[in-house]
């Protein structure tokens, strides 16, 4: 059994991007670290980058509930049983447009953004439920705040994340259990090295050609630090999303328009 006072986070897609990010802030902090991925190797780099002993590294797919349940079961054995935050940050990014999409490429994006999401709330819960004060953390997106072209299937689990995140808010509020979402722009990762559909420029070329702001994982990791610090449902992070959400609800002509012109990329 581990320290019972020292606060614990369980992070999927731990192995890169805002999963690795935040890992290293909160390991900074004081906090041990359960990692969890598919990628052994980068589960391995972002546990030498904490300090010794602060992180358990788990190979898992979020898709398989066994391996939920395995992984939850033998981190808080380390931790005395402590989950005060468990991160639902896994997902990979797809675009194109829905007509040319393969149904398979279809079906893995919303078994692994929507369904591992699923599958972590229901299996977490019970874990959840014995730490006072713990969250449920999910990253949404902003794609989930108007609907994108180019990102169908993307946005619509990203969506249901966000919707998620409001209705366990709710129900799970009398067992103590607070429910909060980040909903990032264009996040600075490796994954924006990867083509734009229908494109031969990368998404990262192709977010800064439209003028559009790509935000540090740092500072995505600072927002998953306040939204479970903090009382906000959404914590909006980076410019695009902020100005997305104002858009949304003031100027939902103007994002209508953008999407006709097909400007559209996955954003975490």
């Amino acid at each position: 059994m581990g320290d019972t006072g020292q606060r614990a986070i369980f992070i999927t897609g731990g192995g890169s991007g805002i999963g690795q990010a935040t890992a290293r802030l909160f390991g900074a902090r004081g906090w041990r670290v359960g990692l969890a991925d598919v990628n052994a190797a980068g589960l391995a780099e972002t546990a030498a980058m904490l300090p010794p002993g602060m992180a358990t590294t788990y190979v898992m797919d979020v898709r398989d509930r066994d391996a939920w349940v395995t992984s939850l079961d033998t981190f808080t054995a380390v931790t005395g049983g402590r989950l005060d935050v468990l991160f639902n940050n896994a997902g990979i990014a797809t675009g194109g447009p829905l007509a040319e999409a393969s149904f398979d490429d279809i079906d893995r994006t919303i078994a692994i953004n929507l369904m591992g999401v699923l599958n972590g709330a229901r299996i977490g819960y019970a874990y959840l439920a014995r730490t006072p004060g713990s969250y449920l953390l999910n990253t949404a997106s902003a794609s989930a705040i108007y609907g994108c072209s180019g990102l169908v299937p993307y946005s619509m689990t990203k969506f249901a994340v966000r919707a998620m995140t409001e209705g366990l808010d709710g129900e799970w509020y009398g067992a103590g259990i607070k429910v909060r979402d980040i909903v990032p722009g264009f996040i600075d990762t490796p994954l924006l090295k990867a083509p734009a559909g229908g494109s031969n420029q990368s998404i990262r070329e192709t977010v800064t050609a439209a003028g559009l702001e790509l935000t540090a994982v740092e500072e995505v990791a600072e927002a998953a630090w306040a939204a479970v610090h903090g009382d906000k449902v959404h914590t909006y992070v980076g410019k695009t999303a902020h100005r997305m959400a104002f858009a949304a609800r003031w100027m939902p002509g103007k994002l209508r328009t953008m999407m006709r012109r097909g400007m559209a990329a996955p954003t975490d």
